[in-house]
């Protein structure tokens, strides 16, 4: 390799490390909100199995299925990283490999290097965007097996795209390694490799037809997958209503237009003469929405007997239409765009990067920005969650209220058992998304809402009723919420009492 190719390689490696930066500058970093916070306990459950001795099963869930905590946990013991170090030099990484994997889509969409940058620099700025109504982020703001696997499952999807002999080779290779941390969406990046090898056949025809064969296939794997789905138990009913996300006729109608316009917006870019480069990638992405339409369509239904397909959440597909409608639109206003116009283009992503902080920053409002772990919280839940763990013996067992994670004053989605390194009675939120995958967790869940719901309000004699004979020994509580326990810590927003 040539001198001239390593000063290219090492000018894209530095602008990709500078966006990365400008991505976690507007993305922002919290470790222990939404799954980030399951995912935690669940490594900190692997280094130290004496850790949450009552409702372990909900922390052990997610690793069912995925090498994520084992991997993580590993690397711990064997390289000596405190875990909160790891996971942040994780999630850097992972968003520095995501942008170089849309550096890699964009090479299919844009004719000169001006326009991978423009690709580039849209999806950094946009990273906290959400996905329609199906819960997901283009990126999240902590680290998850999904942070591992999305970046894995883009750069095989650009070698899909792509010549050379070995490209199915690499691909396959990506995508065992996305399947080992997120089983799921390395299914879906499989699906987006065959709709990518249909769309860069020779002949439309040839195109035309394997694209209603991958349609036909997939609905009839889906359609034997519901016809063998088990029976479920009215319990587990209970939570399957609960994930609204699942089923998208029940969705607002600005989510289902988050479904609609990146599907009319890419064929429409498909058919610009001045963007034929995309067309493969475009057709790729426009195929395989048009196939977790579908199958969402004829199966996740919340009136169906079994609820199997839905669980699958075919429309999860779509976090790779996202990112191939920002590589396009990217690349063609970087390319199209010129003098004055250029400068306006600079201006509006940068506006763009404004807004999305801004909303960033609403979402976790009562948090710091960025939640790098030599600095304390500054969110008053985290606070009283680290004097638990500072003041409470290992065994002890929790009770907050079902809902605290969505409905908490100020609780911005924090999640107890990683911060205090205790055990909880399963909450709505969270634990219920574990329940809702995992069935067997049925009976556990709907205790845990027996006990916790309206846990803020009631009067300490029916929290008594409903705790003691769970083995709790202490609860979480707002401020204002009138209990004649002790509560030997409190602030701002939140005290901790024990039951007497």
């Amino acid at each position: 390799m040539d001198r001239k190719t390593w000063r290219e390689r090492g000018r894209v490696a530095a602008g990709i490390t500078l966006l990365s930066a400008l991505a976690i500058a507007v993305l922002g970093y919290h470790p222990y909100a939404e799954d980030g916070g399951v995912y935690l306990a669940g490594v900190e459950k692997l280094l130290n199995p004496s850790l949450f001795p009552t409702h372990a099963e909900f922390v052990l869930a997610p690793m069912r299925t995925s090498l994520f905590a084992p991997v993580l946990a590993a690397v711990v013991r064997v390289a000596h990283v405190p875990l909160p170090y790891l996971f942040l030099g994780l999630f850097c990484g992972s968003v520095w490999l995501t942008l170089l994997s849309v550096w890699k889509l964009a090479s299919h969409t844009a004719s000169s290097p001006r326009g991978r940058w423009g690709a580039v620099a849209l999806v950094a700025c946009t990273m906290g965007m959400p996905i329609a109504g199906t819960s997901l982020m283009l990126m999240d703001p902590y680290l998850t097996a999904r942070s591992i696997s999305t970046p894995l499952v883009l750069l095989a999807w650009a070698w899909a795209l792509g010549g050379g002999r070995l490209r199915w080779l690499w691909c396959a290779l990506a995508l065992a390694g996305a399947a080992a941390m997120h089983p799921l969406m390395a299914g879906y990046g499989a699906l987006a490799m065959a709709t990518a090898a249909a769309s860069t056949l020779n002949n439309a025809d040839d195109r035309r037809k394997a694209g209603w064969a991958l349609g036909a296939l997939a609905l009839g794997v889906a359609a034997i997958v519901q016809a063998g789905a088990p029976p479920e138990t009215p319990d587990y009913l209970r939570i399957v209503i609960t994930r609204y996300y699942w089923f998208p006729f029940q969705w607002e109608w600005y989510e289902l237009f988050g479904l609609i316009a990146p599907l009319l917006l890419l064929a429409w870019f498909a058919r610009r003469p001045r963007v034929d480069a995309a067309h493969a990638l475009g057709q790729s992405a426009l195929l395989l929405g048009g196939i977790s339409l579908a199958v969402a369509s004829a199966f996740a239904r919340s009136g169906m007997a079994a609820h199997l397909v839905s669980r699958m959440q075919p429309l999860r597909c779509f976090q790779l239409i996202y990112v191939a409608l920002l590589v396009v639109l990217g690349a063609w206003l970087a390319e199209g765009w010129s003098g004055a116009r250029r400068l306006r283009l600079t201006a509006g992503i940068v506006m763009l990067a404004g807004l999305m902080f801004a909303v960033q920053r609403a979402t976790f409002s009562n948090s710091d920005h960025l939640e790098v772990p030599w600095c304390e919280p500054r969110n008053a839940w985290e606070q009283a969650f680290l004097w638990a763990h500072g003041h409470t013996p290992p065994d002890a067992l929790f009770a907050l209220d079902a809902r605290y994670i969505t409905r908490g004053r100020g609780e911005d989605a924090q999640s107890f058992r990683p911060l205090a390194q205790r055990s909880a009675l399963p909450d709505y939120s969270k634990d219920g998304g574990e329940a809702a995958i995992a069935p067997d967790l049925t009976a556990a869940w709907v205790d845990g809402q027996t006990a916790q719901t309206g846990l803020e309000s009631a009067p300490d004699a029916a929290r008594m009723a409903a705790l003691k004979p769970r083995g709790v020994t202490w609860v979480i509580l707002e401020r204002p919420s009138p209990t004649q326990w002790q509560c030997p810590y409190t602030n701002a927003w939140v005290k901790v009492c024990q039951l007497p």
